[in-house]
């Protein structure tokens, strides 16, 4: 067959077109596998990236808000059967250790107050000491209830407290102008001489402070206020405590009188011990009669003057260096000193700053506590709202976090309501720490806002 197409059309023309069909041939199979190579080299690459490329992790679904307890409802207005309040937020702590925490919405999210809320308190801002060491939720709960902008805030945080919780406090100070922490902080000993450090180093950064603040109140981490800010404003001016200090407290008692006639050393972190068996101290320094009193005050910004400047002053501070719980005595003593400016001698126990429950009061002062009792002082629970909200002092104390929670969910409700009713300016939708919601026939709630 070769042979007869050779003769017929010639070997050189045979041969071209041999080639050329091979040539094409060979064009299509080098596409062909070019094609395929560029397809299996997109899907391998596809494959590895996808494996390798790390995934967004998933949402978390936040566990819902612990409802109101139904004991509640007599402190929370138009709490009826049809009526229901429900917790805004209820992850404080996972906010506010969140790396992504922004400042901007700190505020909003976490529902502070932004604005003044009456001329008169802002004409008249106070200064407040936070001494804090554990409870990271309560401390925030605690600064937005007292929080106004025109006020000045100092937090002494026990140099012993963890490092995460030193973290947390850092970076939610960092979001306000005017909440700063102490510059020196104390390893704070319960009843040691480390405890009025504390406040002394607040005292000395607020007479610094460029707020005019006209009274500076200290707090505890556990504390929680029973005034709003413009009643205690209003109180912190009343004609009794316009121009005095409130250092509730009398003579020293004899039955405590070795708290300031023995001399105690301060075992760093631990507790207060006897020095020896019983080593006698020297008399008080200027003839100073020695009180006993409560460790909270309200002081006007003279006195703190006085505290840190006058010689009297400094003087009964190094005297008590070796005594026993000396904040009990320190200022209450030098508010009976007739040159100390808003001095109230003779005072005795007015000033009701804080309602405390001892535990040697119970069936004379109070109905018992109805929560537990921690060194004498009870933890509240819900079935001690009345007693406290009848009593009407300026702080509550104490509250803990885990325990019977409830408790101050529904007091930091009733407080939050009874500041934005008293508000003089329009309420913005982020100072509500709750919503209301009518219960449908349809069992819909309906919200609004409250």
């Amino acid at each position: 067959m070769w042979c007869l197409l050779c003769s017929f059309y010639g070997s050189n023309a045979i041969s071209t077109t041999a080639r050329r069909l091979i040539m094409c041939r060979f064009r299509v199979i080098q596409c062909s596998f070019l094609l395929c190579l560029g397809m299996s080299v997109t899907v391998f690459l596809v494959m590895y990236l996808t494996g390798i490329t790390p995934k967004e992790p998933p949402v978390p679904v936040l566990p819902p808000c612990r409802p109101f307890s139904a004991d509640c409802r007599a402190f929370l207005p138009a709490a009826d059967g049809r009526m229901k309040w429900h917790r805004r937020d209820c992850q404080i702590e996972r906010y506010i250790t969140d790396n992504k925490l922004q400042c901007s919405n700190l505020m909003r999210d976490l529902h502070f107050i932004t604005r003044p809320l009456s001329r008169e308190e802002e004409d008249y801002p106070l200064a407040y000491i936070l001494t804090v060491h554990k409870e990271l939720e309560l401390l925030v709960r605690l600064l937005r209830a007292i929080y106004a902008p025109q006020n000045v805030y100092c937090i002494h945080v026990d140099a012993k407290a963890p490092q995460e919780y030193w973290a947390a406090v850092q970076k939610l100070v960092g979001c306000f102008k005017n909440v700063f922490l102490s510059r020196r902080s104390e390893i704070v000993t319960y009843a040691g001489f480390s405890r009025l450090k504390a406040d002394l180093n607040c005292m000395t950064d607020l007479a610094a402070s460029e707020v005019g603040w006209r009274k500076v109140v200290n707090l505890c981490g556990q504390d929680f206020p029973l005034k709003s800010n413009l009643e205690l404003v209003r109180y912190l001016q009343s004609k009794e405590w316009r121009d005095r200090n409130m250092t509730p407290g009398i003579k020293q008692p004899a039955h405590i009188s070795s708290r300031t006639k023995l001399r105690y050393e301060e075992i760093v972190g631990s507790h207060v011990a006897l020095i020896g068996s019983g080593v006698k101290k020297d008399p008080p320094p200027h003839n100073l009669q020695i009180y006993f009193g409560s460790a909270y005050y309200a002081l006007t910004r003279g006195f703190v003057d006085f505290v840190l400047e006058s010689h009297k002053a400094c003087d009964l501070l190094e005297w008590s260096k070796d005594t026993y719980s000396p904040d009990e005595h320190y200022w209450v003593t030098l508010n009976q000193i007739r040159e100390a400016p808003g001095s109230n001698i003779g005072g005795g126990w007015k000033g009701d700053i804080r309602a405390i429950k001892w535990a040697e009061h119970e069936g004379k002062v109070h109905n018992g506590c109805k929560g537990r009792y921690v060194r004498q002082i009870c933890i509240y629970g819900i079935k001690d709202l009345p007693w406290l909200i009848e009593k009407n002092s300026m702080f509550a104390n104490k509250f803990e976090n885990h325990f019977l929670p409830e408790a101050l969910d529904c007091l930091e409700q009733w407080h939050r309501n009874k500041m934005l009713s008293n508000a003089t300016v329009p309420i913005e939708s982020s100072w509500l720490l709750a919503t209301q919601s009518i219960q449908s026939s349809g069992n819909r709630d309906k919200y609004a806002a409250a």
